[in-house]
């Protein structure tokens, strides 16, 4: 199965997060600054609890979020923060479900693709 590279719970790193606003081309955007807690999750294979956030009407097909709230309050719904969500680029299909669950996957932070979030979870897996 692999080693997991976590502390404590991930979601409390991933906070460790602030934003600065800046123009580019006229336009404001808030860039994330990522703390050195979150920096040292970048490329390393962690798991989070969450609820699936789907994003098919969007045009997605198979493509979620998962944030570390139910779904009325995620940041989406809810009035919680950027760094409660993290895309998932998953390796197999994922069912929807409501169902707190365990996801597996590598973060990446992003802080240049503004078409993406800050926290993405590439080849995620389902745990349970």
């Amino acid at each position: 199965m692999g080693a997991y590279a976590q502390e404590t719970d991930a979601w409390q790193i991933l906070s460790d997060v602030t934003f600065e606003t800046k123009t580019d081309n006229n336009l404001e955007m808030d860039v994330p600054k990522f703390g050195k807690r979150a920096q040292s999750l970048q490329g390393k294979r962690i798991t989070l609890n969450g609820y699936l956030v789907p994003l098919s009407e969007y045009g997605g097909n198979n493509e979620f979020m998962l944030s570390s709230l139910p779904l009325n309050a995620c940041f989406f719904c809810g009035g919680a923060g950027p760094e409660t969500i993290v895309e998932l680029k998953v390796k197999e299909s994922l069912k929807f479900t409501t169902a707190r669950i365990t996801m597996a996957g590598t973060l990446v932070l992003n802080d240049r693709d503004p078409d993406h979030h800050i926290y993405i979870l590439k080849d995620a897996t389902i745990i349970h």
